[in-house]
């Protein structure tokens, strides 16, 4: 399965890969909200889209919506564009490739390398063979430490310790999500470190009954961008019921699960997992709250949002439409940050919820709240 670049910046994000900040336009007017100069750019399956028109600077002054109707109006080696990235402006220093990949004829992953990065990989393969270094990485253990050094030396980057755990966060994206490539071109130089300003994933389809929760969710996904989706609002959320008595919602599996640690660690027992799955709106987080709602054994809820894709005043909507239906007898602690987060926040504060910026803060407050509904 190929995956878009936004999907695949989530699950580098997921792995503590750096991306730049950004957010999905998905109807030409929402670029109207944009205030900083960013890189707009076309989610399409396939290459060659820089070279299409598919990406543009705006610098934060000119006529956005011209861009706009240019990028989305193309059709990209038979794709239709229906949807952008808009990314923050990125100063780059440097550019890098830096990918992990299956090689059949030695039946093991290889890591590969160039200081040439932004440009096609092919093309370097083809005229300067000499700037693409490729590792064997043994897969029982992993990518040893002379060739992060020599990684390190080969693309000419001076911090070595930065650059190793990237590449062995990378590897991690390639082996948890059973990818057969895991690719960052380009991997930007900035003065804030290394940032990956793309990225192309491909999931191994024979691997689908071991990753079959993602693999609906990025179905789901790629569907609302090309409109094959079926018809209807279809239910993304992951709910699984526990034994405690906090209940918990997140906007992603690794944080719901690291949540569910925090809360052990505090003292008290989560009542439920309950994921949100992927890109979502009001409407999800409204379900998501009467599917936890549901469960007797609630005390306290916890609702834990990044934000890298979904808006948080979105999901502070979601939230508000269930407290006007149906009203919480049980308090609230949200950790709310990322996109339009100050939003969000806002809402909250305007109808008396509380939210925090970090998250160990909302756990205690949450673990905290279930003695004030405990007899």
């Amino acid at each position: 399965m190929n995956l878009y670049e936004f999907q695949g910046k989530q699950l580098y994000q997921t792995m503590g890969i750096p991306i730049p900040k950004g957010q999905l336009i998905w109807q030409k007017e929402d670029a109207k909200r944009l205030e900083k100069a960013c890189a707009l750019k076309a989610q399409v399956l396939t290459g060659g889209r820089g070279k299409a028109g598919g990406i543009k600077l705006w610098d934060g002054k000119s006529d956005i919506m011209a861009l706009v109707n240019h990028i989305m109006d193309l059709n990209i080696h038979g794709e239709a564009v229906n949807l952008l990235l808009a990314e923050e402006a990125i100063h780059i220093k440097d550019e890098y490739y830096v990918a992990i990949t299956y090689k059949g004829s030695d039946a093991q992953p290889i890591l590969v390398l160039s200081p040439e990065g932004g440009v096609d990989i092919e093309a370097v393969a083809e005229h300067t063979p000499e700037k693409i270094c490729t590792l064997p990485i043994d897969p029982v253990t992993g990518i040893k430490a002379y060739q992060l050094k020599y990684a390190a030396e080969f693309l000419g980057y001076d911090k070595e310790e930065e650059l190793s755990q990237l590449i062995l966060n990378l590897y991690r994206v390639y082996k948890t999500y059973d990818a057969t490539l895991a690719e960052i071109n380009p991997l930007a130089v900035t003065e804030k470190g290394l940032l990956a300003l793309d990225a192309k994933v491909v999931l191994d389809d024979h691997a689908e009954f071991r990753q079959e929760a993602l693999f609906n969710q990025l179905r789901d996904e790629a569907g609302k961008i090309t409109g094959t989706r079926e018809s209807g609002h279809k239910d993304t959320i992951t709910y699984v019921e526990l034994d405690g008595n906090v209940g918990l919602i997140s906007d992603g599996a690794g944080t719901g699960m690291l949540t569910l640690d925090l809360i052990k660690d505090a003292g008290a027992q989560a009542a439920n997992f309950c994921e949100l799955g992927g890109i979502t709106n009001a409407q999800v987080m409204y379900d998501a709250l009467k599917k936890v709602m549901a469960n007797p054994n609630v005390k306290s809820v916890l609702i834990v949002l990044i934000g890298g894709f979904n808006r948080m005043d979105e999901m502070a909507d979601g939230i508000i439409r269930y407290q006007e239906e149906y009203g919480f007898h049980v308090p609230l602690s949200i950790r709310m940050c990322g996109t339009l987060e100050e939003v969000g926040k806002e809402k909250m504060q305007a109808v008396n919820i509380p939210t925090y910026d970090q998250l160990p803060e909302a756990v205690i407050h949450a673990v905290k709240n279930i003695q004030e509904v405990t007899p």
